[in-house]
């Protein structure tokens, strides 16, 4: 038996008012419950089934309907899209890749970012969030880098500024550097031991590749390199590396860079890079160490004075960890050897000889069986060519001619190496290069 069309809109549009109801449709439901209405009247009154007036009563509030059920493909891998997701730090498309390469389960990237939008929230929350962690007097330095141009006898530089703050004080020491080379952060280390007249427990640091070998994400195990792990134990402190990605970790000392760039150093011009450090060392210690420190309260040096100074470790009697270097080097055919990727000349018939290059602060000498056959002043750059003329002395195209000499041949102004002390002729030499010089 077939149901008139009239019939069939009655009853479309009945469901239709029965599932679509609005909050004051329910809301006057309730009202006239109130006034003592029975359901039948109420559902009578607004137009609804009794059925709906019924349930609508008992739930005692309007509240939005549930979507129905129904099946998902990522049903049931809640937990291992969390994982993926968090390991692979928020990125949808991989989380998708490993799921159909490990799952077999092919989804569009929007179903992926879906199933991940609660987590995602979440970690923009865990990235932006810091809790303040306050460490022991004497326990931690913080320490970093920042780069900032400053002019300099006229004209811009890049300079590199080391910067070291205690945990407890907050009290900052500041150094100034041309780079930021490995060296740069044990020399900037051993001054700030220095100023603070003793050594912390740790020291915290950033991932730098000149400090840190590797840093993983997951299980945070950091490998150290084996230089930096010498220094560690040269002074007697642990290493300290921030999670990846997270600089909050050493929050101290990142807002120490940033002070010292635009307190000390902003809009300043300086004649000379020794004008500039003896202007940070002045500043350190009348404006910084004085100052009213924005967490604590107090002046770092008088926090640093009461209750951080006796807590440091006194330095031990070792000297400088780079008070000098030692190497090996083979003299190359340019007639220098290399050091921190600059070239240093020797003179010229060592080519192809072993030599020690003894390296300090300020200086590089090279020495050939225990004689002293070169000095130079250490270059503060990188891949230059330090040269000392006098080394070239009887060399084709050094001076226009063959020159031979039977004087002996300078290393500097203070040294007369002889002849005879550089152990091959001259014929030797021609022969090892294929022809005559």
């Amino acid at each position: 038996m077939s149901i008139p069309a009239t019939e069939k809109l009655l009853r479309t549009e009945g469901l239709r008012r029965d599932v679509m109801k609005e909050p004051d449709d329910v809301s006057a439901m309730l009202r006239l419950k109130s006034l003592g209405w029975g359901a039948r009247r109420i559902a009578a009154e607004l137009g609804c089934s009794r059925t709906t007036a019924r349930r609508w009563l008992k739930e005692g509030a309007w509240h939005k309907p549930s979507p129905p059920a129904r099946s998902k493909a990522l049903d049931g891998l809640e937990a291992w899209l969390e994982e993926r997701f968090r390991r692979h730090a928020g990125n949808a498309d991989v989380v998708r890749q490993e799921l159909w390469a490990e799952k077999g389960i092919r989804v569009s990237l929007r179903t992926v970012e879906r199933a991940v939008a609660h987590l995602r929230q979440e970690l923009r929350a865990e990235a932006r969030a810091t809790v303040r962690f306050e460490t022991q007097p004497g326990q931690q330095l913080q320490i970093d880098f920042g780069q900032r141009r400053v002019e300099i006898d006229g004209l811009p530089q890049l300079v590199s500024f080391f910067v070291a703050t205690l945990g407890y004080s907050r009290r900052i020491h500041v150094r100034a550097f041309a780079g930021e080379r490995q060296e740069h952060w044990f020399e900037g280390m051993e001054s700030a031991f220095a100023a603070f007249d003793g050594v912390p427990e740790e020291v915290l640091l950033d991932n730098a590749r000149a400090l840190i070998l590797s840093h993983d994400v997951a299980s945070r195990e950091i490998v150290v390199n084996p230089k930096l792990h010498a220094f560690a134990r040269h002074w007697g402190f642990q290493v300290k590396a921030c999670a990846p990605y997270r600089p909050r970790t050493k929050g101290k000392d990142e807002r120490g860079v940033g002070y010292v760039k635009s307190n000390a150093i902003a809009g300043r011009a300086f004649d000379s890079f020794e004008a500039m450090e003896a202007h940070l060392e002045h500043w350190t210690r009348e404006v910084a160490d004085q100052r009213v420190h924005g967490t604590t309260g107090e002046a770092p040096m008088l926090r640093f004075a009461r209750d951080e100074a006796g807590k440091l470790k006194p330095r031990p009697q070792c000297g400088p960890f780079l008070a000098m270097r030692d190497v090996s080097r083979r003299v190359g055919s340019d007639c220098a050897v290399e050091f921190d990727t600059n070239s240093y000349s020797v003179p010229w018939r060592l080519i192809g000889e072993r030599v020690r290059v003894l390296v300090t602060g300020e200086t590089v000498r090279v020495t050939h069986v225990g004689v002293e056959v070169a000095c130079h002043r250490r270059s503060a750059g990188r891949r230059g060519r330090i040269i000392d003329h006098a080394h070239f002395a009887g060399v084709a195209g050094a001076a226009g001619r063959v020159i031979r000499r039977s004087e002996p041949v300078a290393a500097h102004s203070e040294d007369l190496i002889p002849e005879a002390a550089l152990l091959r002729p001259l014929t030797e030499y021609e022969a090892v290069a294929g022809g005559a010089w």
